[in-house]
């Protein structure tokens, strides 16, 4: 009877050997690991396209304003310069502006008189 349960217990002990040395792929250490690695490259990620969009604004900024003018050693003759050029490009900006009203004023009528003479239709 003790050989047999000698015997039990070396299989036993065999068996519990052989699965801590046959571990899984994915250890708790692994998962843990690569976890960091996963964090540390979506930060990278959240960075680059943060610096990205900032670029971006930058640009349009740029774009739309024009770069900063420097007025502290300006005389008064340059000053007059830029505010014509100034004055220039609002009127165009005006222009551009009513433009884009009417156009959304006449589409808007046009819209309105296709539902009605629809609704007519269906009647």
């Amino acid at each position: 009877m003790d050989a047999k349960k000698a015997e039990v217990r070396a299989r036993l002990a065999q068996e519990a050997a052989a699965k801590k040395g046959k571990k899984g792929f994915m250890t708790p250490e692994r998962k843990k690991k690569l976890r960091l690695l996963l964090r540390k490259k979506a930060a990278e990620e959240l960075k680059k396209e943060q610096e990205r969009k900032s670029a971006e604004r930058r640009r349009i900024i740029e774009e739309r304003c024009g770069k900063p003018k420097n007025l502290e050693d300006a005389n008064e003759d340059a000053v007059l310069v830029l505010c014509q050029e100034y004055h220039k490009r609002i009127g165009g900006l005006e222009e551009q502006k009513y433009d884009l009203e009417l156009n959304v004023k006449r589409k808007d009528f046009e819209v309105r008189f296709s539902k009605k003479k629809k609704k007519k239709k269906n009647y």
